[in-house]
C-alpha cells in the first residue's frame, strides 16, 4: 500500500488498557464481559494471535512502546515504586535488581518522533514513567491529561479513584461521578475535534482495568444478573494455588465487570468522534494492553485461561496480549496474523506506516510489522524477556526466550529451567526441559547470549534469608477458604461493596 496516494497523512489513535488480559474480551472468549466497542475494533483490525507486552507489569511494558526497546535495554525493569536491593523487605532467596526510575531523557520517544514530522500530539490516562521533569509534555507530547507519576487512579489522599473528584493534578475534576475511563475518551475525542484539519498523533491510555476495582451501583446490579442467569452463582471453585499465589479460575466479578464495560464506551467515544469527523478513512487505530489481567494478587479480579497465571507472572497469561492495528486501506478487514510481536514494535510500525524514515538507533528492539500486515513474509526472531524482581502477584525472578514455538524461563533463585512448546501446551502444564535436554541447553545459551550483549541487570542472594519462615510464609498462602467466600459475597444480593468512597453511588473492592 502506498500511502502517498492518500489525500491526507495518516492520524494515529494509540489506545492502551492497564491489567486488561487479552480473554477479557467478548471477541476473544469472554462471555461475561461485554466489549462491544473493542470487539468491533478487532474485527476491523490485523489481530496479531501471538502478540506480547514486553514485561508481565507495567512501567517496563510502557516504556518499550515509548522507546521501541526491551525492558532489559532501556533500563526500567520493574514498575517505578517497586522496592529494590536492600529496601526489599520479604523473605526471599534473592533481592530484586536494582533499575531505572525515569524514562532515559536521551532517547528520543516516539511522540517526539511524530512531533518533529509535524505530528500534533497528546497523552491522556496513566503514565508511570517517572515523577515531575518526566512526565508526558517533558517527552514529546503537547498536551497532557492525567499522567504524572502514579501507578493508578489514587488522587491525592482526600479524593481519588474511578469517579470525580479525581485528585489529580493533570487532570481537572469534572462533575462529582464521572467515569474516568468515559472522561478519558471524551478528552479524547475533544483533541481530535480541536486537531480534525492537522496529522495527530492521540495516545489514550486508560487507568483501567487496574485496582482499585470500582463500577456504578446501576452496573454492579446488572452483571450480578448476568451472572445468575448464566449460573455462575452458588457454590464452586474460584481459585487454585499456583506456585506462590491463588489465582482466579472464573470470569465473574460483576465489578470487574463494570469496569471493563466503562472502559469499553470510552473507547467507542474515541471511535465514534472518528467516524463523525470522517477520518476514520486516515486513521489507525492501535489497541493492546501493558501486561496480563490480574488472576492473582491485588484484587484478583479476573481469569486468564487458557493461559496459565497472569499480571506479573512468568507465563503467558502475563504477557500475551490483545494486539490489534486497523489500518485503513490496508489491515481494516478481521484478519489473523501469527508473526509473533511485542510492544516494541509499535514504535518503528507507526513510523513506516506514517511513511517517515525509521530510526533503527532508538528502536532497537522493535521491527516494522507493515510486510506482516501486507501479507508478506517477515524474518523469523527470538523473542526474549527480563524481569529479575518479585511480582506481587506471585510472580518470580526469570528470563523468558520464546525462538518458534518454544519458550524457556530461567529462574534466578534457584537456576532451574522450565520449557514448553507453545502451541501443543497453550497452558504451560508441561515442563520439556529433562525430555528435551538438548533444547534446553540451545534455548538457555541463547537466551545468556542475549542477556551479556544486553548488560542486564541480575538479582543477588540475600543473606536475610530464612528458609523455615518461608516454609510457614507458602503455607499460610495456600489456605484459599476466605477468598473462595470473599469473591462468592459479591455475587450476593446482600453485598455493599467496600471502601470510603462506596457511598458516593458506587460499589468498591480491593
Amino acid at each position: 500500500m502506498n500511502f502517498a496516494l492518500f489525500a491526507k497523512p495518516m492520524n494515529f489513535v494509540f489506545i492502551l488498557a492497564d491489567d486488561l488480559g487479552i480473554k477479557d474480551l467478548g471477541v476473544e472468549g469472554s462471555t461475561f464481559y461485554e466489549t462491544p466497542n473493542l470487539d468491533a475494533l478487532a474485527k476491523s483490525s490485523a489481530r496479531f494471535t501471538d502478540g506480547y507486552s514486553t514485561c508481565q507489569v507495567c512501567s517496563p511494558s510502557r516504556a518499550s512502546i515509548m522507546l521501541g526497546q526491551y525492558p532489559a535495554t532501556h533500563g526500567i525493569t520493574e514498575y517505578i515504586g517497586a522496592a529494590s536491593g536492600l529496601k526489599w523487605k520479604r523473605n526471599n532467596k534473592v533481592m530484586p535488581a536494582e533499575y531505572v526510575h525515569a524514562l532515559p531523557a536521551k532517547d528520543i520517544t516516539i511522540a517526539e518522533a511524530l512531533k518533529e514530522a509535524g505530528y500534533k500530539t497528546f497523552f491522556t490516562g496513566k503514565w508511570h514513567l517517572g515523577n515531575k521533569g518526566s512526565y508526558p509534555e517533558d517527552h514529546g507530547f503537547d498536551i497532557n491529561k492525567g499522567g504524572y507519576e502514579k501507578g493508578g487512579p489514587y488522587g491525592n489522599g482526600k479524593d481519588g479513584g474511578f469517579f470525580s473528584p479525581y485528585g489529580n493534578a493533570s487532570l481537572e475534576d469534572g462533575p462529582k461521578g464521572e467515569n474516568l475511563s468515559e472522561r478519558l475518551g471524551m478528552e479524547t475525542a475533544k483533541f481530535i475535534e480541536a486537531n480534525k484539519d492537522e496529522k495527530f498523533f492521540a495516545y489514550l491510555s486508560f487507568y483501567a482495568v487496574h485496582a482499585p476495582i470500582q463500577t456504578s451501583r446501576t452496573l454492579f446490579k446488572k452483571y450480578q444478573a448476568k451472572a445468575e442467569k448464566m449460573g455462575l452463582t452458588g457454590e464452586k471453585q474460584r481459585f487454585i494455588f499456583d506456585r506462590t499465589q491463588a489465582v482466579r479460575q472464573v470470569q465473574d466479578n460483576p465489578i470487574y465487570a463494570g469496569m471493563m464495560e466503562s472502559m469499553d464506551n470510552g473507547v467507542g467515544i474515541v471511535l465514534d468522534k472518528l467516524k463523525e469527523l470522517g477520518l476514520a478513512k486516515n486513521t489507525v487505530v492501535i489497541f493492546t494492553s501493558d501486561n496480563g489481567g490480574v488472576s492473582s494478587g491485588d484484587a484478583y479480579a479476573t481469569a486468564c485461561l487458557p493461559f496459565r497465571g497472569g499480571k506479573g507472572r512468568q507465563w503467558e497469561g502475563g504477557i500475551r496480549q490483545p494486539f490489534y492495528i486497523h489500518v485503513p486501506g490496508l489491515a481494516d478487514e478481521e484478519k489473523f496474523v501469527g508473526v509473533p510481536a511485542t510492544g516494541a514494535d509499535f514504535y518503528p510500525t507507526i513510523l513506516d506506516l506514517a511513511g517517515l524514515a525509521l530510526k533503527p538507533e532508538q528502536h532497537v528492539d522493535g521491527v516494522s510489522l507493515k510486510a506482516a500486515l501486507e501479507g508478506r513474509p517477515m524474518p523469523k526472531r527470538d523473542l526474549f524477556w527480563h524481569y529479575p524482581h518479585f511480582g506481587n502477584q506471585g510472580g518470580e525472578p526469570s528470563s523468558i526466550i520464546r525462538s518458534g514455538n518454544w519458550k524457556l524461563i530461567h529462574y534466578y533463585e534457584d537456576g532451574r529451567n522450565e520449557l514448553y512448546k507453545i502451541d501443543d501446551d497453550i497452558g504451560e502444564q508441561n515442563n520439556l526441559a529433562a525430555s528435551h535436554p538438548e533444547k534446553a541447553q540451545e534455548l538457555a545459551k541463547k537466551l545468556e547470549s542475549w542477556l551479556q550483549e544486553k548488560k542486564a541487570k541480575f538479582p543477588e542472594k540475600d543473606k536475610r534469608y530464612d528458609a523455615e519462615k518461608a516454609k510457614q510464609q507458602l503455607a499460610g498462602k495456600q489456605k484459599l477458604v476466605g477468598m473462595e467466600k470473599k469473591h462468592a459475597n459479591y455475587l450476593s444480593k446482600e453485598y455493599k461493596g467496600n471502601g470510603k468512597q462506596r457511598s458516593n453511588g458506587y460499589i468498591e473492592a480491593r
